[in-house]
């Protein structure tokens, strides 16, 4: 082990006198995800090896629970979360084998320079994202982490397509990746909480996390569903929606977004955190000491119908069922459950690059 209790990895190394690791393929603060050969059965699998370090333990425990119950109830894996093959402890650190997929969708798109999805695609993932969740909201479970990064894709493969830039003469044209096919697992149960249990305050990755949480009003399903939001809207710009590390400007950028909360949503909000309010229910934005930087990055954010434009039916079914997914008040937005039957889903998108 190294300092911090991360598993050193060697080649060709052979773990729990089963798995022969192959090489690195990922480090996190909570361990290492190693591709290895299972040489019983001669396949290759993910182990994600987790730190040596009581917090991260226990971390991994949880998940090896939730897995166990998402294999137990969808043995044939039709709602396409990471499949548990099997877990053991290893020196100290807890393994979990997984089977192995491809890169996360995060990575697929910053290699491919944050080129936005087609929009076709964006509608497979969509299906596939709101399955999955509803499948894990029928278990009473909540996945809290929800980002590309927790996404992977099944196959890397794509092909190239020669975009030209305009107005650039006689530069070499740039290639866009395009997936061949756009199979998604669902991974990363570390965070993944039953509805019954304790819920720790703060949840979610920045960028994805929801309005009543940043207010501290406490969270449930919904928190997931704004998630998904602000993750397709990324599949459809190649952005992050929100890319801030402040929670005042993140409301306010919100509010840019969506337009304001509803009053009664701010009187909650302002009985939790009165610092974020003024005259009872208006955002306290900005404040004096918000520097002329931040200031700049709120008014740049557009509002929701100039990210996707309502140009045709596909784009105003899309923003309509973004729009639920990203509304301000928990109890407001629409379900994951609900989502699955908007017309948005069952439209007959073209390809298109």
């Amino acid at each position: 082990d190294d300092k911090e209790g991360h598993y050193i990895i060697v080649p060709d190394d052979i773990i729990y006198r089963r798995y022969r690791t192959v090489r690195l393929l990922g480090q996190g603060t909570f361990g290492k995800v190693v591709e290895a050969i299972d040489t019983q059965t001669n396949s290759r699998v993910a182990i994600k090896i987790i730190r040596a370090i009581p917090k991260y333990r226990d971390a991994s425990k949880i998940e090896v629970r939730v897995l166990q119950k998402l294999k137990e109830r969808d043995p044939m894996n039709i709602h396409k979360c990471i499949h548990l093959l099997h877990w053991f402890d290893h020196r100290n650190h807890i393994c979990l084998v997984s089977e192995l997929l491809g890169m996360c969708v995060y990575d697929f798109l910053k290699e491919n320079e944050f080129a936005p999805f087609p929009r076709n695609h964006i509608q497979s993932f969509a299906k596939q994202l709101l399955g999955s969740v509803a499948f894990l909201h029928d278990l009473h479970l909540i996945h809290t982490d929800l980002k590309p990064e927790n996404i992977l894709l099944v196959h890397n493969d794509y092909r190239s397509i020669p975009v030209h830039v305009p107005g650039k003469r006689n530069t070499q044209p740039r290639n866009k990746r395009l997936l061949q096919r756009t199979d998604i697992r669902l991974i990363d149960f570390g965070s993944a909480t039953f509805e019954e249990e304790y819920h720790s305050t703060v949840v979610s990755t920045r960028h994805y996390r929801a309005p009543e949480i940043i207010l501290g009003l406490g969270w449930s399903y919904p928190c997931d569903a704004y998630s998904l939001g602000c993750i397709l809207v990324e599949f459809y710009t190649g952005v992050a929606l929100y890319q801030t590390h402040d929670n005042l400007e993140h409301l306010a950028m919100m509010e840019m977004v969506m337009g304001k909360m509803s009053d009664r949503f701010a009187r909650a909000g302002a009985r939790s955190k009165p610092d974020f309010f003024k005259e009872g229910c208006k955002l306290d934005w900005p404040k004096a000491k918000a520097s002329r930087q931040s200031k700049k990055d709120v008014r740049a954010t557009r509002a929701l119908h100039d990210v996707i434009q309502p140009t045709d039916h596909v784009n105003r079914q899309f923003l309509d069922l973004v729009r639920r997914l990203l509304a301000f008040d928990p109890s407001q937005r629409i379900t994951v459950r609900e989502a699955l039957q908007h017309p948005y889903l069952s439209m007959n998108i073209a390809d298109e690059l």
